[in-house]
C-alpha cells in the first residue's frame, strides 16, 4: 500500500455573514455559503480547496455540491495522488455542469501532491513576487449612505482600485459611478475604476455607458462581462467598437472557451478564477491568453481564504496578471495573517 494514496475525502460547510450585501444584476445575498473540502493522504499529508456558491452558476448549491462529493469519494480511496490532472480531467468531463465543484475537488487533491512531494505552493506558481494589491468591489446599489462609507473606508484603507458592479440601468449606473467617483476625488488620491456588468448590457447600452465615463474623464481601465456570456455574436461586435477593453469572465469556463474567444476576437482578456476553473484550466487559460496577447485578470467568487489563498499565490507566482481582483475576504470579518500571507489593506504579502 502506497503512502501518496488517497486515504479519506471530507467536506464541511462554511456560512458566514457578509459585511455588505453583495450584489450584481445577477441577485444579491449577504451570506456567503461555501463547502470546502479536504483530502487526506495515508502519509499524512493532506490539501483543503472551497466550492463557493455563486449566482453564475446557480445549479451548483450546497447541496449538490455536497452529493457530488459523496458520490466521487468511494472512487477515488486507494488512488495515487499523483494522478491529480487525470483525475480532475475525468471529473471535468463526467460533470460539465458543475465547474466549481471540480475546481474545490482539484484545488484539495493538487495541495495534498504538494504537501507530499515537499513542495511549495508559491514556489511552485513562480515566486516572482512577495507582493500583490487588489482592487475593492463596489456592489450595485441606490442607498448614498452606503456608497460613502464602504468607498470612504476603503480608500483609508490605502485601496487605489474600484470594481463597480453596474446593471444596465442608466440612472442607477450613473448615480453609483458619479458618487463613488466623487467620494474618491475628494480624497485627492489617485484612483481608477473597473466597471463590471455580470451579463446585464446590450451592445448598445453597453458603448452608451463607454461614452458616458469617457465624456466624464473618469479613470475607468476596462469593462467586464457586459453581455450575455454566450453572445458571441455580439462580444466580437462590441470588441471592435468598445473604446475600452472588454474582459470576459462567465464567457470562460475551459481551456476550450479561450481558444473560442481568441479565435472569434471576443475580447482584450480574461478574468481567472481558481474557484471557477481550478488549478490546471486556469493555467492554460492564462497561458493561451497571453500568447494571444490578450490581458490577464486574477479573480475571485465571495469565498474564504482557504479558496481565495490559491488565487493570491497564483497571482503572486506567475507575476503575469494585468489586473488583480481578489477581494472576497474584505466583505468577511476576517484576520490579518493566514499562515504565511498577511492582508494589509489593499495589499497581500507572503513570507518568503
Amino acid at each position: 500500500m502506497a503512502n501518496d494514496e488517497i486515504k479519506s475525502i471530507s467536506m464541511r460547510d462554511v456560512v458566514r455573514p457578509l459585511v455588505a450585501t453583495f450584489a450584481t444584476s445577477l441577485g444579491q445575498k449577504s451570506r456567503m455559503h461555501s463547502v470546502i473540502v479536504k483530502v487526506q493522504l495515508r502519509d499524512g499529508s493532506e490539501g483543503s480547496g472551497e466550492c463557493p456558491t455563486s449566482f453564475a452558476v446557480p445549479n451548483e448549491n450546497a447541496q449538490v455540491i455536497r452529493g457530488m462529493i459523496e458520490g466521487i469519494k468511494p472512487g477515488l480511496a486507494g488512488r495515487s495522488i499523483a494522478e491529480y490532472a487525470d483525475i480532475t480531467a475525468r471529473l471535468r468531463k463526467e460533470y460539465q455542469l458543475m465547474p466549481i465543484t471540480v475546481s474545490g475537488i482539484e484545488t484539495a487533491l493538487w495541495r495534498a501532491w504538494l504537501m507530499s512531494s515537499g513542495k511549495d505552493e508559491w514556489k511552485w506558481f513562480g515566486g516572482d513576487s512577495h507582493i500583490i494589491e487588489t482592487d475593492i468591489t463596489v456592489p450595485v446599489t441606490r442607498d448614498e449612505a452606503f456608497i460613502s462609507r464602504w468607498v470612504g473606508r476603503a480608500a483609508e484603507k490605502g485601496f487605489r482600485a474600484y470594481k463597480i458592479k453596474v446593471n444596465g440601468n442608466r440612472e442607477n449606473d450613473i448615480q453609483l459611478i458619479d458618487r463613488v467617483s466623487a467620494i474618491l476625488q475628494d480624497t485627492g488620491v489617485e484612483f481608477t475604476l473597473r466597471l463590471d456588468g455580470n451579463q446585464a448590457f446590450s451592445v448598445q447600452s453597453c458603448l452608451w455607458l463607454c461614452d458616458h465615463v469617457n465624456r466624464k474623464r473618469y479613470p475607468v481601465e476596462l469593462f467586464e462581462q457586459p453581455l450575455k456570456k454566450d453572445d458571441h455574436r455580439g462580444l466580437k461586435r462590441l470588441a471592435g467598437l468598445s473604446p475600452l477593453p472588454i474582459i470576459l469572465d462567465e464567457t470562460v469556463f475551459s481551456r476550450h472557451d479561450m481558444e473560442t474567444v481568441i479565435n472569434e476576437g471576443l475580447g482584450h482578456g480574461v478574468n481567472i478564477k481558481i474557484a471557477k476553473t481550478g488549478i490546471t484550466q486556469s493555467l492554460a487559460i492564462a497561458d493561451l491568453a497571453k500568447r494571444g496577447g490578450l490581458k490577464l485578470m486574477a479573480g475571485c467568487m465571495i469565498e474564504t481564504m482557504t479558496g481565495l489563498s490559491a488565487g493570491i499565490l497564483m497571482a503572486m507566482g506567475g507575476a503575469a496578471f494585468d489586473y488583480i481582483d481578489l477581494d472576497s475576504i474584505h466583505y468577511l470579518h476576517h484576520k490579518n495573517r493566514y499562515g504565511r500571507i498577511s492582508v494589509n489593506g489593499a495589499h497581500y504579502s507572503i513570507d518568503p
